[in-house]
């Protein structure tokens, strides 16, 4: 059993992803370190040893390793955070929902029970990774109905401001399980409203979201130019938020599918940039918060779509070891199904039939799912499959079942 921290076999697993011996990271690794950081490379190489066996941590090299392998700190040396909305509720505001409920119905507003809502969004929030679209969605139309309501109530300036954020958090969430759920039309309304309910509160990440979900919905429907576009209005708006990251994500995204490789690597490394300057989030479940690792997720989209197979697989690994907890839970369901997908995509590519087809119908079969995006990834496996076993039965099979799926979006 490897006893290594996790930062230390993926030192070994990103190096061998791009062929290169110790002395290659070294020297890679030496471009990236900051000119009071001078140092010898055979000291360096001595280092570098010890790192991957596990026996010291590279404490004054987290930032420059984390650069020299195209991702963030947060990601390769990730600090656990996982927190309980419900408890949270309790501990911040004293309130359960019973007693929030009761409190929207008074006449007035007090702080303690816009507390409780903020924290309540949040919880719905953190939720949209795993709950059922079904269930999210209508809980989170009901909460969205109730904070909306309390603008009939005597607020002041500064809570009215703080009602419309909250609306426009909801509204973001609903419009994206919508959109999951395969109901384009009315995630496009939801949006459209959470831009202006952004607006109008001036809370510039709620703006820049609405922004990334029109970037999402533009790269499931192949308009590529329109996520560009759509990014950069987002990054305009909100360019040093936490979505302005994402936001360059998808342009990868979309650069990648356009074959840009350079305008690829550009986009990746400049919402690394990003990340590397904002603190870790104190909440890394909120599917609002661009948590370190899930640049990982975004790099392993790119490398796929870029043929860089070995690349995609080692992110694809780690994309499930990220989002699984120790008892072996999904934490992150349709990550680790895109992930999966890679991992099939790349296997197909290689030759091995058998094994692309049993991550695919893994990643099918998932109960919790966004239709467009996963439909979307899949169709690479799709491709593959045609590409280079046109004539094999079980792949055939496959790629009907993936164009049902697509069907019923």
């Amino acid at each position: 059993m490897d006893e290594r921290p996790d930062w230390a076999r993926r030192m070994v697993e990103e190096r061998a992803a791009r062929d290169w011996s110790q002395a290659d990271a070294v020297r890679a690794l030496m471009v990236r370190l900051p000119d009071d950081q001078v140092v010898s490379e055979q000291d360096l190489l001595r280092q570098w040893k010890r790192w991957e066996a596990g026996d010291a941590q590279p404490v004054k090299y987290k930032s420059a390793i984390a650069q020299t392998f195209g991702t963030t700190t947060g990601a390769f040396f990730p600090e656990r955070s996982r927190r309980d909305g419900r408890a949270e509720i309790l501990q911040v505001s004293g309130m359960d929902t019973v007693d929030i409920i009761a409190r929207l119905r008074a006449s007035d507003v007090d702080v303690a029970t816009l507390d409780a809502l903020r924290i309540t969004a949040d919880r719905l929030c953190c939720e949209y990774a795993y709950l059922p679209a079904d269930q999210l969605l209508l809980e989170g139309k009901a909460w969205l109905a109730r904070v909306v309501g309390l603008q009939h109530q005597r607020v002041s300036l500064a809570q009215h401001r703080e009602i419309i954020a909250l609306a426009g958090k909801l509204s973001l969430l609903v419009g994206c399980v919508e959109y999951d759920s395969g109901r384009p039309r009315d995630a496009e309304a939801t949006r459209q409203a959470a831009l202006m309910l952004g607006q109008e509160a001036g809370e510039l990440s709620v703006q820049g979201w609405a922004h990334e979900m029109r970037a999402w919905f533009a790269l499931t429907r192949g308009d590529y130019r329109g996520v560009i576009a759509a990014s950069e209005a987002g990054i305009a708006v909100a360019p040093t938020e936490g979505v302005a990251a994402q936001l360059y994500a998808q342009q990868a995204k979309a650069w990648a599918r356009l074959g840009d490789r350079s305008q690829t690597e550009v986009a990746l490394d400049k919402g690394r940039q990003i990340l590397e300057l904002l603190p870790y989030p104190e909440n890394i479940e909120n599917h609002f918060v661009v948590d370190p690792a899930k640049y990982d997720f975004y790099r392993m989209d790119a490398y796929r779509k870029s043929g860089e197979n070995r690349l995609a697989e080692q992110l694809a690994n780690e994309v499930i070891r990220a989002g699984t907890d120790f008892d072996g839970t999904e934490r992150s369901p349709m990550r680790i199904a895109e992930a999966r997908v890679t991992l099939g995509v790349v296997a197909a590519r290689e030759g091995d039939l058998d094994t692309a087809l049993t991550y695919g119908e893994r990643a099918l079969t998932g109960e919790r799912k966004s239709l467009p995006s996963l439909a979307m990834v899949a169709a690479d496996l799709g491709q593959a499959l045609q590409t280079h076993y046109g004539h094999a039965s079980e792949a055939q099979e496959f790629v009907t079942h993936l164009r049902e799926l697509r069907g019923g979006q």
